[in-house]
């Protein structure tokens, strides 16, 4: 295949003026887009997480103890919740890099349907301003975490419906975002890039659009009914109308579990890609892992009830969910010693990418194997609802999904943006994440072995290891936001640096290198890009 030069116009050259970022029907602006909303979604899910950890610094913490700022603290974890998840994770990278880079790697000109790709981000941004409106428009605060459970949904005063109507709007970005990649993965493959050619990129954002087409739906009805139950007093889910507010739990952990993928699996497609890059092998046992993609998608729709252990579900249903989740541990545990067998004898360098990729081999083991006691009926009873819930789900999601995300944004960025970014800088920024992020959260393991509850805004301060691990966790906070920082203000430096990024800056061998940096309008100069050899084929 030959390779775009270096003199075409680039497709932020080939139109100008705000209007051309409006009406943009380009994948890869799109991307760009979704990449500065989602990231301003971290800043503020992470603002309200410091604030959480500046409250739980001491027993005392920074707001008087009254009900009302109680409700203030609840507002606060519940906020980060909600932005986090519905506003970041879930769109950061399937939506951010998955946009920008999926359409360069299966050699096509765009999405299947491009006009499509820009509503999806369109509504995105309807729903992200609607969660804005809710947060400030006047409303009482909402404090009913973001799971949104009832009763307390139904009978709080807060921005529920604002909040539930704000995540409807999203999930139609994340359906439309999903059948547009399984559309385009399915038809615009280049000639020669068979099923078990493709990158693994693609498996895990194939997998991951499954999940969003069919997953999505279910939440999306479970707030509709929760709308309708405040608003037209329709027993559903509220005992007091007859309703069963557990059933409100099945609905939304049917939907809620498989979301836990649709943010997990594009990052190990990420790091698929990085580790065999920067260790300069042929990836090992890429069909397992590929196959491992759609495992965990079809068996994430069977493991919900492993968060209703408690919920007074029949014993025999939570045996069949215990094993079901240990069932889950396996395709993961493939991907783990798959990667792992990869760096075996390889020529590995520590670029800054490949350091937050074996931060993420580290954090996500952590956060799957502390998984194992939660799917264990017996010290579920022990560690449900407690700190120790809070560390798991943080070690997966931050420690796996957001470094996964950190990892993918550097390995991608010079093809994004055509600059190179300081190489110093990107790896102290990893280490201070790295050292930040244990501190916060492995601190809490010991909280929740200890019985302290979540969602308490202050703390018996006569228990001295509580206090201490409650100084420790606040300490690692503030030290791993100053990494991210540190992060996104060195790449945010490089755009104004001279240091142009070449084609191919990493050595890697996916067809979305053999463009020039950043790509041309139509990605490729070709009319019909060929693929003439398989993924990870280094010399």
């Amino acid at each position: 295949m030959s390779t775009t030069t270096q003199n075409e116009v680039n497709f932020y050259q080939a139109k100008k003026g705000i209007m051309s970022w409006v009406y943009t029907i380009d994948h890869k602006r799109i991307g760009i887009m979704y990449l500065i909303a989602s990231s301003l979604a971290l800043f503020a899910g992470g603002a309200f997480a410091l604030m959480i950890r500046a409250q739980l610094a001491t027993p005392g913490g920074m707001l008087p103890m009254t009900p009302e700022y109680k409700d203030t603290y609840n507002m606060w974890f519940t906020l980060h919740g909600v932005i986090m998840v519905f506003l970041f994770i879930i769109p950061a990278i399937p939506a951010a890099l998955g946009n920008f880079i999926l359409p360069l790697m299966v050699g096509a000109k765009d999405v299947a349907f491009p006009k499509m790709n820009l509503a999806s981000f369109y509504i995105y941004v309807i729903g992200a301003c609607v969660a804005l409106y809710g947060i400030v428009g006047g409303e009482s605060p909402l404090t009913t975490g973001w799971t949104f459970y009832l009763p307390y949904s139904k009978e709080t005063a807060g921005a529920v419906i604002t909040m539930t109507l704000a995540a409807f709007i999203l999930g139609f970005s994340s359906i439309f975002t999903g059948i547009n990649f399984i559309v385009t993965i399915h038809k615009l493959r280049a000639p020669g890039m068979s099923w078990y050619k493709m990158p693994l990129f693609l498996w895990a954002l194939y997998a991951t659009s499954i999940l969003q087409v069919l997953a999505t739906p279910v939440l999306g009805i479970t707030l509709l009914l929760l709308i309708a139950e405040r608003t037209l007093q329709v027993g559903i889910f509220d005992p007091a109308l007859g309703g069963d507010p557990v059933l409100f739990q099945h609905f939304f952990w049917f939907y809620s579990h498989p979301a836990v993928y649709i943010m997990i699996l594009p990052g190990m497609g990420v790091i698929s890609e990085v580790i065999s890059c920067f260790s300069r092998k042929v990836i090992f046992g890429y069909k397992a892992i590929a196959n491992s993609s759609i495992a965990i998608a079809v068996i994430s729709f069977l493991v919900w009830g492993h968060h209703m252990f408690l919920s007074g579900q029949s014993v025999y249903a939570g045996l069949v969910f215990s094993f079901l989740t240990f069932l889950v541990a396996i395709p993961s545990a493939i991907k783990v010693f798959n990667w792992v067998a990869t760096l075996h004898r390889g020529s590995i360098t520590f670029e800054t990418p490949m350091c937050y990729a074996l931060s993420f081999l580290f954090l996500f083991t952590i956060g799957g194997l502390t998984g194992l006691p939660l799917a264990t009926l017996s010290t579920d009873i022990v560690l449900h609802d407690t700190y120790y819930v809070v560390a798991h789900f943080h070690y997966v999601m931050f420690g796996g999904t957001v470094i996964a995300f950190f990892s993918g944004l550097h390995f991608y960025w010079p093809k994004m943006v055509g600059k190179m970014y300081n190489e110093t800088v990107g790896k102290v920024a990893c280490i201070i994440v790295f050292i930040g992020f244990n501190v916060t959260f492995f601190s809490q393991f010991f909280l929740g072995y200890t019985g302290m509850p979540r969602r308490y805004f202050t703390y018996d301060s006569s228990n001295e290891l509580w206090s201490q691990m409650h100084g420790f966790s606040s300490i690692g906070a503030f030290i791993l936001g100053f990494g991210v920082l540190i992060l996104f203000a060195n790449l945010i430096a490089s755009l104004f640096s001279d240091r142009k990024a070449p084609n191919n800056p990493w050595g890697a061998t996916t067809m979305d290198w053999e463009t020039q940096s950043p790509p041309v309008l139509e990605n490729f100069s070709e009319d019909v890009p060929v693929m003439k050899k398989a993924p990870y084929e280094y010399e």
